[in-house]
């Protein structure tokens, strides 16, 4: 018996589930992300590099599984999505490093 992982890639497919104990939140939730993900000043293929980086920032193996097939479907290549995924690296990287400069405030303000 191989033992259950805690993000389990067939639960992706139970996300909608989620209006079932809040249907009228869970379906404006549904109405708006369908809304977000429409063809606009980005297209689809550049809104879903965009889900894709944000899915790793945010360490979502449901929305990585997601968007990557997304990406491929929507005609990103393995490079442009590589390239997406450094763009979020790099700028989490540096919201972390900026903070050293808080940091550096409060070392030069106790040793004055």
């Amino acid at each position: 018996m191989s033992e259950k992982k805690y993000f389990d890639p067939a639960d992706l497919k139970k996300f909608g589930n989620i209006t079932e104990w809040s249907e009228e939140n869970g379906k404006k939730f549904f109405d708006w992300y369908g809304t977000v993900f429409e063809e606009g000043a980005l297209t689809q293929r550049e809104k879903s590099l965009i889900a894709l980086a944000v899915a790793h920032t945010v360490q979502c193996p449901y929305c990585i599984d997601a968007y990557s097939s997304d990406c491929l479907q929507k005609g990103a290549d393995e490079e442009q999505m590589m390239e997406a995924l450094h763009v979020a690296a790099a700028i989490r990287s540096g919201s972390s490093l900026v903070y050293g400069v808080q940091m550096m405030n409060h070392v030069k303000k106790m040793s004055m």
